[in-house]
């Protein structure tokens, strides 16, 4: 692996392990502790939370992370040939569906219907179990797909 791809497939596995990470730490501990508040606050505090993630520093980290997937995987398709390859192109495409794509194609989505949601309204408890009954499994593949992602460019990285 030349020093150029090396420092590419570093800096997607950082991206990919911090997602993972973030997604991680929703599954585990910040969903759970938003299910045990009444749900006008659950909404209210994730409303707040939808908002505040879409910082510089998040969105440079999830999508730097799924440019350097789609690099990685043009890069890994071009030189199938090399040990790496199919590691970087299944950690990348893993990452750009399991991760990205649900992230674009779902928790966008559910996120921009939770904003209009009332907090206070007399359907708020519904509106909440349904949104967490969808975004919070969905979540969990989220994080597993950012680590899986994150362990196979790691191999990438090490086979010869």
């Amino acid at each position: 692996m030349t020093g150029l791809l090396y420092g590419t497939t570093l800096a997607t596995v950082l991206a990919c392990g911090l997602s993972a990470g973030v997604f991680f730490a929703f599954s585990a501990f910040v969903m759970p502790a938003l299910d045990r508040l009444d749900s006008g606050a659950s909404i209210a505090a994730m409303q707040a939370i939808n908002v505040k993630a879409v910082t510089p520093a998040f969105m440079v980290v999830l999508m730097g992370g799924g440019l350097l997937c789609v690099v990685l995987l043009v890069v890994a398709l071009r030189s199938w040939g090399d040990a790496s390859s199919p590691w970087l192109a299944a950690g990348a495409g893993v990452f750009l569906v399991g991760v990205l794509g649900l992230t674009i194609g779902r928790h966008v989505p559910l996120n921009d219907a939770l904003a209009t949601v009332d907090a206070q309204a007399s359907g708020a408890a519904t509106r909440w179990h349904d949104y967490t009954g969808s975004w919070t499994p969905l979540n969990h593949v989220r994080a597993a797909a950012g680590a899986v992602a994150t362990g196979l460019l790691v191999v990438g990285m090490t086979v010869a």
